[in-house]
């Protein structure tokens, strides 16, 4: 199989492209010039840098790369941003990238056997409203209006693992003996942890199904602090010091980040949308339906999952 993967040099994208190589796909990783390559090492791994802003240079870089080397057979489009200076830059990234990859794959004749689009859970929330969810909303309309494409949706929850740097600032905390409560209600949460997540994709493409999106978690819901107990017992630390963060409080940190980050030029990942998220109380996720229509089933419950990812974080240095 000839299989394109975008956005490669991100912390899904990473595993995605790990999985293909494994399967003895020839894997073509799509990632800018100027981006690491630090877990992309494997020889089988051919690059390619595509102009996603500019449909008529995409459509000839598309036709240049077939009449070398071939037709994808699987495109997953992982590429995208989850924090912008500019709230305007979620729609032109996360959003209208999408559609000229679609429409530039179709009208060079392209289209793949089966084409996934790494979408999220923040497009779907009933009540929380993010710049990011609405772009990948948007995304996802334009591949659902097209017509003779067939598409797999993935709106996955919280995703976490060894390289994400998320989840892994809380870690960190944590080591360090210092716990931290958002709220004076407990959060119900979800989460899904990447080699799932991956495991998910791959089922999608081999799947016959086509044109459906499925939201996806591990299957199981957490309260916050069984979370941060999960956590505490893979780090060995027994004893924290509780901070607890008025919601007032919280949105005045982000707001004040936000701001702050247009002075510095880079995008601060507590911000508006960050503070909506976190002041949710109930962040669920249904994941029946993959579970019944694609046979997904999670191999990683949180536990494991966190005692997996420490222990890459230690082995490496992160922690």
């Amino acid at each position: 199989m000839n299989i394109l993967i975008t956005g490669a040099s991100g912390f899904i994208g990473g595993f995605l492209v790990e999985e293909a190589v494994k399967r003895d796909w020839k894997t073509w990783a799509g990632i800018r010039k100027s981006s690491s390559r630090e877990y992309l090492q494997d020889t089988h791994i051919q690059f390619i840098d595509l102009d996603y802003a500019d449909k008529n240079r995409l459509k000839k870089q598309i036709e240049a790369h077939v009449a070398a080397f071939g037709k994808w057979d699987y495109v997953i489009h992982n590429a995208g941003v989850t924090k912008c200076l500019h709230a305007e830059d979620f729609r032109k990234v996360n959003a209208e990238n999408t559609r000229r990859l679609v429409e530039a794959l179709q009208e060079t004749g392209n289209t793949p056997k089966k084409f996934i689009l790494m979408s999220s859970y923040g497009a779907h929330h009933p009540t929380v409203k993010t710049i990011y969810g609405e772009s990948k909303r948007e995304a996802e309309e334009q591949l659902q209006n097209t017509t003779d494409f067939p598409y797999i949706i993935l709106c996955p929850t919280g995703v976490y693992g060894p390289r994400d740097k998320d989840y892994y600032l809380l870690l960190k905390s944590l080591q360090k003996r210092l716990d931290t409560e958002v709220g004076t209600e407990r959060q119900l949460l979800t989460f899904l942890y990447v080699k799932d997540l991956v495991k998910a994709v791959y089922l999608a493409l081999e799947s016959p199904i086509v044109n459906q999106t499925y939201c996806i978690s591990d299957g199981r819901e957490y309260w916050d602090n069984e979370y941060r107990d999960i956590a505490k017992k893979a780090l060995g630390v027994k004893h924290c010091l509780t901070l607890k963060i008025p919601g007032v409080v919280l949105k005045t940190v982000c707001v004040v980040s936000e701001e702050f980050s247009k002075v510095t030029k880079k995008p601060s990942t507590f911000n508006r949308d960050k503070y909506k998220i976190l002041k949710e109380r109930y962040w669920t996720c249904d994941a029946a339906p993959i579970q019944k229509e694609l046979g997904f089933s999670a191999d990683y419950d949180l536990e494991r999952g966190i005692r997996e990812s420490v222990a890459w974080y230690r082995a490496n240095g992160w922690l």
